[in-house]
């Protein structure tokens, strides 16, 4: 994997860009990982930064879209059914699915936006958004400044760490537990506003 990852950086912002929207298709290696490499590997100096920054949001929301567009053209209905036969292939359990599909409430925008900074979520969710056809310009621009955030933590934590000495597989280690209490702390707010909502639907049922 490394390897092809360098490859692709030989080929500029184009391979860069090719990276970051890979991530957010396939994520056989955390979005983390990879951006803190691409922050060690791919900015030669602090001006690159900003670049970088912007190919990768771009390429990531680019890869949102495409998840959104198989959403919307499949509906709500057949996209839970592809979501429990094929889910598992993608990492994406039928239980997440439903979950990520009661977390749109009544602010679509902040939710898309703060969704980008939670690992799975930000890849999946854009499912649920299409199939509910939400508007797909205030999704992209929500998806961007999400990604945009995201990509810019991991990006620069890898710029600063490059020259410093440290084991990146430690620090990659410390990462993920951080990032997975993120990820659990969100599923279980996702959880109880699910079951917040069901009570409400009891309630006004009587």
């Amino acid at each position: 994997m490394t390897d092809t990852i360098l490859a692709l950086l030989d080929l500029g912002l184009a391979g860069i860009a090719c990276v970051a929207f890979a991530e957010k298709l396939v994520p056989v290696v955390p979005s983390y990982l990879v951006l803190m490499f691409l922050g060690m590997a791919a900015a030669e100096n602090g001006h690159a930064l900003p670049v970088l920054l912007l190919v990768t949001a771009a390429a990531s929301t680019l890869g949102s879209m495409l998840w959104y567009a198989g959403g919307r053209l499949f509906g709500p209905a057949r996209a839970a059914k592809l979501v429990e036969r094929f889910g598992k292939y993608v990492f994406l359990r039928p239980e997440t699915y439903r979950r990520l599909a009661s977390a749109y409430g009544r602010n679509h925008f902040s939710t898309t936006l703060t969704a980008q900074l939670v690992p799975t979520v930000r890849i999946y969710l854009a499912i649920p958004a299409g199939a509910f056809r939400l508007a797909a310009l205030p999704f992209a621009i929500a998806t961007f400044l999400g990604c945009a955030l995201w990509n810019a933590i991991f990006i620069g934590l890898g710029y600063m760490i490059r020259d410093t000495g440290q084991n990146p597989a430690d620090l990659g280690f410390r990462v993920i537990v951080v990032v997975l209490l993120i990820e659990g702390a969100w599923m279980l707010a996702l959880r109880r506003k699910a079951r917040r909502r069901l009570g409400e639907q009891e309630l006004a049922a009587r």
